[in-house]
């Protein structure tokens, strides 16, 4: 389960937002990518190097997992932000025959492979309609990562990158906002269901002279979709998008996207997974925020908690050489800020 939404700021800025459950631990860290950084494509028969190779053209940051080089979700140097979200039920990547290996990249390097080559939602069209993704496995997500992507940029322009039936599909996506499956035209369509809500708090009700008035403020939100699904989540996350603040700097709006992303914290045993199902890579347990992001596009900085520390750490490009030659790793914090107050 995952959680993703897109900010306006008055300054031009924007804030880009996401959670990552996934039933299975991801072991993430944070992760630095400098320019002209060579990559192995993995090909159809699982193996790096048979697949696309290619050297990055912008520096990169973001967050990794499983110890590897790839990229569940970040942003790159010249503005384009973006991750991928889990779509078990619906993803479903092209065919490549083995001649076609090299022009393919396996499914978890796909939002590295657009970071490191693109700048805007306008070259990532084109840029994916010349390359494949295959199905290879990837045996520490526990199968074939199907999955799909949201993307950002600079401009403000956002975008959905599926692969529906074998095909690619690409969607302008006004809200900003993602979640998991279905795709996002069936969200889209959905959210057409709630247009009563957040409206203005009623009037009290009178009945033969009787007033009765509401127990509380909050009447607006009256039928707003309260569980873990993902049809729900996109529409909470749209509510609260559509109502934040803009006239705001990117400092303030990276604390409020930090507010909502809090809505979305799934805590530990509220949300059980079946062992072999779709979800959390197929394994019994429960699934939990195991980290939230918040990434400002136009400043170059990249922010995360973890979940065993609600301290932020922070990833700026600004800190970098980006023409380094190595990638530079950063484990997550695990211990818990406290400042005890003394007398």
């Amino acid at each position: 389960m995952c959680t993703s939404i897109f900010l306006k700021t008055n300054g031009g800025g924007h804030v880009y937002a996401r959670t990552m459950e996934f039933g299975a631990p991801t072991k993430s860290a944070l992760v630095f990518f400098p320019r002209s950084f060579p990559f192995e494509g993995i090909g159809v028969d699982g193996n790096p190097g048979s697949g696309i190779n290619w050297a990055s053209k912008h520096a990169v940051i973001g967050t990794n997992g499983f110890g590897l080089p790839n990229l569940y979700d970040g942003m790159n140097e010249v503005g384009l932000a973006g991750g991928l979200l889990n779509a078990p039920n619906y993803a479903e990547y092209q065919h490549p025959t083995d001649g076609e290996s090299c022009h393919s990249i396996a499914p978890q390097q796909l939002l590295l492979y657009v970071l490191s080559n693109f700048q805007t939602v306008g070259e990532v069209k084109e840029g994916l309609a010349t390359i494949l993704v295959n199905s290879s496995p990837f045996k520490e997500w526990g199968g074939v990562p199907r999955c799909h992507m949201t993307l950002h940029d600079q401009d403000g322009q956002s975008i959905v990158v599926e692969y529906l039936k074998g095909q690619l599909v690409i969607t302008d996506n006004p809200l900003g906002v993602m979640t998991n499956d279905p795709p996002i035209a069936w969200h889209l369509a959905n959210l057409g269901n709630y247009g009563n809500i957040c409206s203005p708090d009623a009037k009290p009700l009178t009945i033969n002279g009787e007033v009765f008035s509401p127990s509380s403020s909050g009447q607006g939100t009256m039928g707003l979709p309260g569980s873990f699904l993902s049809s729900d989540r996109f529409v909470r996350a749209s509510l609260y998008v559509s109502k934040a603040p803009t006239k705001v700097t990117t400092l303030e709006q990276i604390n409020v996207a930090w507010h909502i992303m809090n809505n979305f914290d799934i805590p530990p045993g509220a949300l059980p997974l079946i062992s072999g199902g779709a979800y959390g890579g197929g394994v019994g347990g429960y699934e939990t925020t195991e980290w939230t992001s918040v990434a400002d596009i136009k400043g170059g900085s990249y922010y995360l908690r973890s979940y065993e520390s609600q301290a932020m750490q922070l990833l700026s490009f600004k800190d970098f050489n980006l023409e380094e030659k190595e990638m530079k790793t950063f484990p997550l914090r695990i211990e818990p800020l406290l400042e005890r107050m003394t007398s």
